[in-house]
């Protein structure tokens, strides 16, 4: 199976590109949401070109085999979410747009907090059929990059990561 792979100065370069064209289309938060764990990383980057406070949710899609289920579910959630939330510009980031399945799921938890308006990035979109929609309330959608459905190895995964950028040196797109 073909995979991408991406080092950590791939993933500075789309978050610093995706940072450009957020503050091009008028994105001003006042507060970004890190979807965990894949999108740690790159809302930690981002807050480097967008200097805003970063909050994170845990959401899990998949199971302890690393199979989707049914519907995502909420792992951590924000404390005093009503209250952090409501009436302010939210950015939620992740790492990746694969079945959209998780990223509807936390607009509509955000959503009933009341906020201000919501946008969302993600480093990497899968171009194929979503299993979710994105909510008609997101007022702006960026990804970093449109990539074909393949698995993405991200350094963030990697044991070895020598290895990982040998390897993603090797095959680069």
């Amino acid at each position: 199976m073909e995979k991408y792979r991406f080092t950590y100065n791939d993933i500075h370069r789309t978050v610093r590109s995706l940072a450009a064209r957020l503050v091009a289309a008028g994105c001003q938060p006042d507060v970004i949401v890190a979807i965990g764990s894949g999108g740690f990383i790159p809302a930690r980057i981002l807050r480097s070109f967008i200097d805003k406070p970063i909050l994170t949710v845990g959401v899990a899609y998949y199971d302890n085999d690393n199979q989707p289920t049914d519907q995502p579910r909420k792992v951590q959630w924000i404390e005093e979410a009503e209250r952090i939330l409501q009436g302010k510009r939210i950015l939620l980031v992740d790492e990746v747009d694969d079945s959209r399945s998780t990223l509807e799921y936390c607009v509509r938890e955000l959503l009933s907090h009341q906020p201000a308006s919501i946008a969302v990035t993600v480093l990497h979109n899968k171009l194929k059929p979503k299993r979710g929609s994105m909510p008609p309330e997101v007022g702006l959608y960026l990804a970093g990059l449109d990539l074909e459905d393949r698995w993405i190895c991200y350094p963030w995964d990697a044991a070895d990561i020598d290895d990982h950028d040998r390897q993603a040196a090797a095959s680069s797109l």
